[in-house]
């Protein structure tokens, strides 16, 4: 079944994406555009509204899970972000555990993209607090293995942003598919493990001004 959760923080709710979200999010991704080299953000209402609706059939089919971020400080719905390519791994019939089911049960591994926001809520602790919520809800409640966030490896700000989580480069995959800007794209590979979550954790909550238990 399609999985529907929000994730509330302090400063941020990432709602379930849905058809409702299409004047905000336009009107979001109309702001300034010039922020958008090496991102797809979608144009106009029509191109918003195809945007979300192929979310949306991802999402029916248990591959992707979307959100619309929320600012609380503007109570606007200032973007989007979503965990994608969900992977359901099969255990063997001879382990005491018993395969999982890919259509009722959590990823072990997954990705966290397709994220933008409006430039009125960039560099404003918006993002980081997001992946905070996600990698969160990741890690503690589907208790994944990996999660994966990648970039144009010419985008040296989302690389900048990606690294700043506490994710490591696994490398650059060449030629890996069409950029925003409709060249061939070489992309960065980055990852977060589950054994590593812990410290990223405390690095991610330090940086927010959250107060972790002892």
């Amino acid at each position: 079944m399609p999985v529907f959760v929000t994730l509330s923080g302090r400063t941020v709710r990432l709602e379930p994406l849905s058809l409702a979200a299409v004047d905000d999010l336009t009107a979001a991704a109309g702001e300034d555009r010039s922020t958008y080299r090496f991102t797809r953000v979608p144009e106009g209402r029509e191109d918003m509204a195809a945007y979300i609706s192929e979310a949306l059939a991802e999402q029916a089919e248990s591959r992707t899970v979307p959100f619309a971020i929320r600012w609380m400080k503007t109570d606007a719905i200032v973007g989007t972000t979503r965990f994608l390519n969900l992977c359901y791994w099969q255990r063997p019939q001879s382990c005491d555990a018993p395969a999982r089911n890919p259509v009722t049960d959590v990823p072990d591994v997954a990705d966290i993209g397709y994220t933008w926001l409006a430039p009125s809520a960039q560099r404003t602790g918006v993002n980081l607090e997001s992946k905070f919520l996600m990698l969160l809800h990741a890690f503690e409640t589907w208790q994944v293995h990996r999660i994966t966030i990648k970039a144009d490896v010419r985008n040296t700000r989302s690389r900048n942003a990606i690294e700043a989580l506490g994710a490591r480069l696994e490398g650059i995959r060449r030629a890996e598919t069409m950029g925003a800007d409709d060249t061939v794209r070489d992309t960065a590979y980055y990852s977060i493990l589950s054994s590593e979550w812990p410290e990223v954790r405390a690095l991610l909550s330090a940086r927010l001004g959250l107060v972790e238990a002892a």
